[in-house]
């Protein structure tokens, strides 16, 4: 079947290197070319990111200085600032805010946007995506739910203030607090823009993968980066409309006098009309979406990591098979494991030991995933550049966020620390940390894919590495046991708890960690814009890797190679293969890229 697809697909395309003149609007604008697309994700999903990291900074500093005056603050935040001191109603929308871009804008569309976009076709083999413009549509539609969640910053009365899992009644009732009026209305209307543009996305990266695959590229010889991708998409076709339908159900609560998620609800002694809705309703909704979304934020972390490791470890990945499984594993399973966010919602103890069950299942494939890691790197001839030390460190932040989540999976432990800092340090960890560095592993790797050839400066990658790595575990190491000493999240201050008064040291470390943090991000975009512009020009195939996408030249061309795709022989990770005398396949080089057919003597890897 993919060897139709591939001929039809090469004919279709054959004269698109010159049949039409492109215009400034057509190339970098509203461009259908994949590789532009991943380039307009990715830089929208920094500047969103940005935000996002200036936001956690000035919530951050409010919590080691409860009620101190800021110029900082007053600047920024206007009249949410009286005098410089922060606003109990504007810290919730700042957390609600970062939560929601991190979550979503950066790491969902930011991440799986760009690699997607930029990788599945130049590796499986392809010329673009399935559908250019469907593609184009569903940047655009990141771009405008983009541009209404910025805008609902500055709706008089603030911005979303429910936490970034918009529960009810807060975020179902306007006049619950200022936040949930019109900026309330914004968020719901900028996801829904944002879930249709997801959705379009991943389909077209499903049927591209499954259709448009280069002659030999069976599925067991595609990198595991594209299994990322494809199963990443899959989850995200399956979960995403849900909490579509909880976003237009909440809608209709707040602006058409429904009842979904309300009941029995007293204002001021005042009883209110809704009757027979439910809020536990709405957290189902949202968990069913909300814990697929935490795989749908890694995998791609996790592809990239098992790319990028085995390229600069020169060995093949250990466990091929094994890695594919327990990528498919955590697809499955991830859509089974939402009730372990609301172990404390009221909901039956038999249930809840169902849901523990489900949990600890799960920990089964991560774990495969990183002890295949681990043995990747044992023996490995190590190249130690930024983009396999931002691998290195996802595999160490994995890890040690996964050991808390056993914690957390299990509901009698979880009923002790739920909703305290040792949740919010837990899924930094494993989720939002370890996205980054797979982010940034991405970045790093694929520059002079993306950017024409040019490199990104190798000593600026190291320093922005190991300070956003020290100042990583130093914000959301002593976080766990703040947690553990019963320190609530969400809250503006904790000074009303005088049991609480010795751990206001621990909170001015972590703000200390975290501003370095933020500043050392400086360090990358600085590394970032000047490489587009002035980096040195790096050889076609700078890591010495396996893959198609390095066979393209190094000037972007509409439909990526410019005679005939290569067809493939032989999987993604034959580093370091040797014949039985110890000679290398090619003389003088230790890998063998996929479009080299199989050599005289020479046994395809049984992985």
């Amino acid at each position: 079947m993919s060897e139709v697809a591939h001929v039809n697909h090469d004919d279709h395309h054959d004269d698109h290197g010159h049949h039409h003149k492109e215009t400034f609007i057509t190339k970098y604008i509203f461009s259908q070319d994949h590789k532009m697309i991943s380039k307009q994700y990715l830089i929208t999903g920094l500047i969103m990111g940005f935000i996002g990291i200036a936001m956690s900074l000035l919530f951050r500093m409010q919590l080691a200085w409860p009620g101190e005056s800021f110029g900082i603050f007053e600047a920024v935040l206007g009249k949410w600032a009286p005098d410089g001191v922060m606003d109990a109603d504007i810290y919730l929308a700042l957390v609600t805010i970062h939560g929601t871009l991190m979550v979503f804008f950066v790491l969902t569309q930011g991440l799986s946007g760009t690699f997607s976009n930029l990788l599945i076709p130049l590796q499986i083999g392809a010329r673009d995506m399935a559908s250019g413009f469907m593609n184009m549509v569903s940047y655009w539609m990141f771009f405008v739910s983009s541009v209404i969640m910025i805008i609902s910053l500055f709706v008089e009365a603030g911005p979303a203030a429910a936490g970034w899992t918009i529960y009810p009644p807060l975020s179902a009732l306007p006049m619950a607090q200022p936040g949930s009026g019109m900026g309330m209305t914004l968020w719901l209307v900028s996801m829904a823009i944002f879930i249709a543009s997801s959705l379009l996305g991943s389909l077209n990266y499903i049927v591209t993968v499954i259709n448009l695959r280069t002659k030999g590229m069976s599925m067991t010889r595609l990198p595991l980066t594209i299994w990322a991708f494809f199963v990443t998409a899959i989850i995200g076709v399956v979960s995403f409309p849900v909490l579509l339908s909880a976003a237009l159900l909440l809608i209709m609560d707040r602006s058409f006098g429904t009842s979904f998620f309300l009941s029995d609800i007293f204002i001021q002694g005042e009883v209110l009309h809704y009757q027979g809705g439910s809020p536990v309703l709405y957290e189902h909704l949202f968990w069913f979406l909300g814990h697929p979304e935490v795989y749908i934020v890694l995998l791609p972390a996790l592809g990239i990591t098992s790319e990028v490791m085995s390229t600069n470890a020169r060995k093949p990945i250990f466990g091929y098979r094994a890695m594919v499984a327990s990528i498919l594993a955590i697809a499955f399973l991830s859509t089974i494991v939402w009730g372990h966010h609301m172990f404390v919602s009221g909901m039956n103890p038999f249930l809840g030991s169902v849901f523990t069950f489900t949990t600890l299942l799960i920990a089964i494939p991560s774990a495969v995933k990183a002890f295949n890691y681990i043995t990747t790197l044992w023996k490995g001839n190590l190249q130690l550049n930024p983009a396999m030390l931002f691998s290195i460190g996802l595999v160490s932040t994995f890890i040690t966020g996964g050991l808390t989540g056993i914690i957390l999976g299990d509901s009698t432990l979880d009923i002790n620390v739920h909703d305290t800092y040792f949740v919010v340090a837990h899924f930094h960890l494993v989720m939002g940390i370890s996205a980054l560095y797979g982010m940034f592993a991405g970045i790093y790797h694929w520059f002079p894919k993306m950017f024409q050839g040019r490199m990104m400066n190798k000593n600026l990658g190291y320093v922005h590495f190991w300070i956003t790595a020290v100042c990583a575990y130093g914000v959301f190491f002593p976080m766990h046991f703040v947690g553990m000493a019963g320190v609530p999240r969400r809250y503006y201050e904790n000074t009303a708890f005088p049991m609480f008064d010795e751990l206001t040291n621990v909170q001015v470390l972590m703000t200390v960690f975290a501003l370095i943090a933020g500043l050392a991000q400086l360090i990358f975009v600085y590394n970032f814009i000047s490489s587009i512009f002035y980096g040195k020009k790096g050889p076609i195939n700078p890591w010495s890797s396996n893959t198609l996408e390095w066979t393209t030249p190094q000037e972007h061309i509409h439909g990526n190679w410019p005679g005939e795709i290569p067809h493939v022989y032989r999987w993604a990770y034959d580093y370091s293969k040797t014949y039985e005398n110890g000679e290398y396949i090619i003389a003088g080089q230790d890998f063998v890229p996929q479009n080299v057919p199989l050599q005289e003597n020479e046994e395809e890897l049984n992985h």
